[in-house]
């Protein structure tokens, strides 16, 4: 007993422990609804317009680990019916704006938040430039806006820079954050914006905005400097121009100063210091242009300097003065040329005399010698070319074309020499172009530009000839035409291959040309042809150039315009003396059709169908059309089909009549006494809805004449007692008149 009661104890205090644990709606009946819940409770974005998007609601059931659909026993409402409406869970958008839509079931309730807004149609780039940069340009000018229409309305522009996605087709040209570009080299890129599916584009160019940088010491341009150890600090100006023409900016403080060796030279704004023995490089450079000067920094007493110190050129006859200068303390030099040995290493070409203040070196034979000046065991060279005497100046070509954005190299130049040959002198001719903004020289080729036309004009390097012995050579110069032409796109000729008869000419076909700038001009007179194969031939007559056939086969004509090529097939056949068109008449109801078979005959005697390639035309397309072989009907009408074949016309004509749909008669029982007399009359019905009389036209019969006859007029005569049937027939329909005589 003792036993039972602690049991029972125990069972009431777990029993109570349970209940405190456990609320009471815990041990809520199995399949009632604890709560519903959106297949996706992430907010939901729609468009104007798109289509209307299915909402489901899910029901969590209590005693069940599996959720019910409960979407269309809900009860769904949108708290704004002007952005979006909602029926059992589909969702219409309608304007911009935003709505809770809540569905109910049962006493359990779920909410979800709707955006809507209209779609984006067009994205567009606002810039303030054409798409032209040159290195240094403002940052206002590098702002690019991408404004998107749509979103708010229809028609709302919203500027999206900040959450578009930019991007370069070349980062070493230009880069873009947020529409804003940063320039970093000469080249081209396209600049992409993309927002929600739009994609806007435009090309960038980027230039360098000077030509050249130019280093001076004293206004005068150097290319080396020879220093020594504690010599004061040489200051050097650094100036750039935009054209040839164009005056000279001063950038010495603008520009990037750098220094090769700075153990050995240093440089501040120009302003080289020397530090040590040795060579440096020192380089300005500003906006992607820069220029360079070797910097030679010896110990005192171990230089001579030369002047000019460049390698030289002479021709026959000429000379020229070198100066020899030596250091001989810090920051001074003495003029050596006349203390110091000059020599020649090939005086059969060229000689070295010295007087007290330079030694003049003399052109005497063709060929090359190095000057060299020596004193106190230091020494300088220089090479001296020497080339023979020339009369006059010409070039390998005197006009050049080219393509934008193509360069070449430049032409050759010649000059004649007194027995009459020639010697290329190319390198010792300096170029300049008349309009820099169609070709320009650069990197020491023909660069072009824009289309147009410009002359090069190029003269012998002037040198550091003395005065009075320079050549008349030098004077003289020659000129380039050249041509810029826009890239050719595609040449546009016949779409079909070009038939020739055997022994017959006909004219080459018409050709177009569609240049890069978007222009379509004819370049039939000038584009150049060839044809392959031997069975045609190419040739010239006063009207112009002509193909003729030759033998029976094919071939291709190619034609070459610029840069492009097209091919045209060529078949080449015999002649054709007949051609037999079937049928040559063609009736035709409203929308039917027929094809016309047309036979060739050759002057051979033998055949062939040429239904397909006689490029039939209609003389009245309103009442039948033609394509390929076969002929339509469209209206009632009559027209006329013409093609022709190696010239030889054929025609069939066309009658185009409606479709006969019923024969009536307005008697269809008589009753007549012996030798009365009565007409009928008959009507034809045609699809289009007209009808017409045609009694006239009918053939008529009578089964039994003895008892009744009938003329062509449909008049029926009674001859004797009985009963006939009388028939009537016109075009494949029939009538009939039954007839008693009494």
């Amino acid at each position: 007993m003792t036993v039972y009661r602690k049991m029972t104890k125990m069972l009431l205090i777990m029993i109570l422990l349970t209940a405190a644990a456990f609320p009471v709606n815990v041990f809520a009946a199995a399949g009632d609804t604890n709560s519903i819940d959106f297949d996706s409770s992430a907010k939901v974005e729609l468009t104007v317009g798109q289509t209307p998007k299915q909402l489901k609601v899910y029901a969590n059931i209590e005693g069940s680990s599996s959720k019910k659909d409960v979407t269309a026993a809900s009860t769904w409402v949108s708290s704004n019916t002007n952005a979006v409406k909602v029926v059992n869970g589909l969702l219409t958008p309608v304007d911009t704006g935003t709505a809770m839509i809540t569905a109910t079931y049962l006493n359990a309730v779920a909410t979800l938040e709707v955006s809507v807004t209209h779609p984006f149609k067009d994205l567009t780039l606002e810039r303030s430039s054409d798409g032209n940069y040159k290195l240094g340009d403002s940052e206002e000018t590098l702002l690019v806006k991408a404004k998107a229409t749509g979103g708010q309305s229809a028609t709302t522009v919203k500027d999206v820079s900040q959450d578009a996605d930019w991007s370069s087709s070349n980062t070493g040209v230009l880069t873009v954050d947020d529409g804003q570009i940063t320039l970093v080299g000469e080249g081209t890129a396209t600049v992409t914006a993309k927002y929600k599916g739009l994609t806007a584009t435009f090309k960038a160019k980027v230039e360098l905005p000077y030509s050249a940088i130019v280093l001076k010491e004293n206004k005068v341009v150097v290319k080396e400097l020879e220093l020594l150890v504690g010599d004061s600090p040489v200051e050097l100006t650094a100036a750039t121009k935009a054209t040839e023409n164009s005056p000279e900016k001063d950038i010495a403080d603008l520009a990037e100063w750098t220094s090769s060796s700075e153990s050995v030279a240093t440089v501040d704004a120009g302003t080289i210091t020397v530090v040590g023995t040795g060579k440096a490089v020192i380089t300005a450079k500003y906006l992607g242009v820069s220029k360079s000067v070797d910097v030679y920094v010896r110990a005192p007493y171990e230089a001579i300097l030369l002047t000019p110190s460049e390698d030289q050129t002479l021709f026959m006859g000429e000379s020229l003065q070198i100066k020899a200068e030596m250091r001989n303390a810090v920051n001074s030099t003495q003029n050596q040329s006349a203390g110091a040995t000059w020599t020649s290493d090939n005086l059969l070409a060229a000689t070295v005399t010295k007087d007290a203040s330079a030694a003049t070196v003399s052109g005497k034979a063709v060929g090359s010698a190095v000057v060299k000046a020596e004193n106190l065991g230091v020494s300088k060279t220089l090479k001296v070319t020497v080339l023979p005497t020339l009369t006059e100046l010409s070039l390998d070509k005197s006009e050049l074309e080219i393509y934008t954005a193509d360069s070449v190299s430049l032409p050759k130049v010649s000059g004649t020499k007194l027995d009459g040959t020639k010697l290329e002198i190319s390198q010792e001719i300096e170029w300049t172009s008349a309009n820099e903004e169609v070709a320009e020289i650069k990197d020491g080729k023909l660069a072009a530009v824009k289309a147009g036309t410009v002359t090069l004009t190029g003269k012998i390097k002037e040198g550091n000839v003395s005065s009075g012995t320079a050549s008349p050579i030098r004077g003289k110069s020659v000129e380039v035409k050249v041509t810029v032409q826009n890239k050719v796109l595609v040449l546009i000729g016949p779409e079909d291959a070009l038939g020739l008869v055997i022994g017959e000419e006909q004219p080459l076909p018409s050709v177009n040309a569609v240049l890069e700038n978007g222009d379509e001009v004819d370049v039939t007179s000038t584009i150049t042809w060839e044809v392959s194969g031997t069975n045609t031939v190419i040739r010239q007559t006063a009207n112009g150039k002509v193909i003729k056939g030759l033998t029976k086969g094919s071939a291709t004509l190619k034609g070459t315009y610029s840069n492009k090529t097209i091919s045209i097939p060529v078949t080449i056949e015999q002649k054709v003396v007949k051609l037999v068109v079937e049928p040559a008449t063609v009736d035709l109801n409203l929308k039917a059709s027929k094809a016309i078979k047309v036979t060739g005959y050759f002057a051979n005697g033998k055949s062939a169908n040429f239904s397909g390639a006689m490029n039939w035309e209609s003389s009245n397309p309103a009442v039948a059309t033609v394509k390929g072989t076969t002929v339509k009907a469209v209206a009632e009408g009559t027209a006329t089909m013409t093609g022709s074949y190696q010239g030889i016309a054929a025609t069939v004509k066309v009658n185009v009549v409606p479709k006969l749909t019923k024969l009536t008669v307005n008697e269809t029982k008589l009753t007549l006494a012996a030798g009365a007399s009565q007409s009928v009359v008959a009507t034809a019905l045609y699809d289009t809805g007209k009808t017409a009389i045609v009694t006239g036209s009918v053939v008529w019969t009578s089964s039994k004449p003895s008892v009744a006859k009938v003329n062509a007029s449909g008049m029926i005569t009674a001859v004797g007692k009985g009963t006939t049937s009388i028939k009537g027939k016109w075009n494949n329909k029939t009538i009939t008149v039954s007839v008693t005589v009494k």
